[in-house]
């Protein structure tokens, strides 16, 4: 075995337990503000152990799930095929995940001297986290899919104008495929968090994120789809993020009706609702305004996005999100010179996202 091969596999490793560290350490910071916020005491150490305990379980039985990703991707056999496979894969994911966490439980319980046994941890895991891991397991083959997608699309080569076309579309499809994962992990993280605090909210959250994900199952993958849809998918997104904040989320969306089946940039405007709730109603304790607005403009289509926060701080943001970035790099392939992506101060306060881009009602 030559030594760059081993190198690279060890490198990935190391990556894979990274990101596994990465998401532990932050649902543990989620369950040790939650509970002490709660009055239920509790230490860094027990919060930091607890979580990793559990997303180590998970990074292990990621990688046969990559694997079923890779075995299985969408565009091999027919969609009912595929998505049964996958279901049942989960369901045995969810099962294992149950089974190995039950172990580890008990195995604590040995250490703390205060032994417990199979059962009495299996259960309890089976009823409180058995739809949450099928979740899971849905995150893992799309982060998976979108990587490979990725890897895919970057190796091609630009040779002819015919491949400068193909290019074109993979790294949409790639830009469109890095944006889902981002959305479904931050959501996760957000029902990680109420589980600990009201499960009522947490369970409701999960029912609405499962009918954002059959949208997306649904979804043909294409670059653009209408402004209706988009905003059909906005509305149980925000419903998910209500829940999240209550009585501290204040929503209005108002599309005008000569501009509703518009076509714009599929999940153009999650992210940029997602920088909102971030930059302009986490921050804050009063109530957060979220406005979406939608117009034509001659031959143009105006979306903006708008809060009540903070705004832009003076000489701009650090760093732009992902959100923000991979916007801006959707618009230029979509319509070059033909677009423009602002951020503006409002002057009632709060920041204000204007997207504009040529006006259509069919595909290109």
């Amino acid at each position: 075995m030559s030594a760059r091969p081993t190198a690279r596999r060890l490198l990935g490793l190391s990556g894979w337990a990274a990101v596994w560290t990465l998401v532990g350490l932050a649902i543990a910071s989620e369950i040790y503000l939650s509970s002490n916020f709660l009055g239920r005491s509790i230490t860094w150490g027990e919060a930091i152990s607890d979580s990793l305990e559990d997303w180590y379980v998970y990074g292990l039985l990621s990688l046969p799930v990559t694997w079923m990703a890779r075995r299985y991707p969408p565009e091999k056999g027919t969609r009912w095929t595929t998505a049964g496979i996958h279901l049942g894969a989960a369901i045995v994911f969810s099962l294992v995940y149950i089974c190995l966490r039950s172990v580890v439980g008990e195995i604590d319980s040995l250490i703390a001297g205060d032994p417990t046994t199979f059962g009495d941890v299996f259960h309890p895991l089976l009823v409180r986290t058995f739809p949450f891991n099928l979740l899971v397991y849905g995150v893992i083959i799309s982060v998976s899919h979108a990587l490979d997608y990725y890897s895919k699309y970057n190796e091609s080569t630009v040779q002819t104008l015919e491949l400068e076309k193909h290019l074109t579309e993979a790294r949409l499809q790639a830009l469109l495929h890095q944006l889902k994962p981002h959305f479904l992990f931050n959501t996760l993280n957000g029902i990680a968090s109420l589980m600990h605090t009201d499960v009522d909210a947490a369970d409701k959250m999960l029912v609405r994120l499962s009918e954002l994900l059959r949208i997306t199952m649904s979804q043909t993958g294409a670059p653009q789809t209408t402004l209706r849809e988009e905003v059909a998918f906005l509305e149980r997104y925000l419903d998910i993020e209500k829940i999240r904040f209550r009585d501290r989320l204040k929503t209005t969306i108002a599309v005008d009706a000569d501009a509703i089946d518009a076509l714009v940039p599929s999940l153009i405007l999650q992210p940029m609702v997602e920088n909102a709730m971030r930059h302009g109603v986490e921050p804050h304790t009063r109530s957060g305004l979220i406005e979406l607005r939608g117009f034509r403009r001659d031959q143009d289509l105006v979306l903006t996005v708008s809060d009540n926060g903070a705004g832009i701080p003076e000489g701009g943001f650090k760093r732009e999100g992902i959100g923000v970035a991979n916007t801006r790099a959707r618009l230029a392939e979509l319509y070059g010179d033909h677009q423009k992506f602002e951020l503006v101060n409002r002057p009632e306060g709060g920041m204000c996202v204007r997207i504009t881009i040529p006006f259509s009602t069919s595909k290109k």
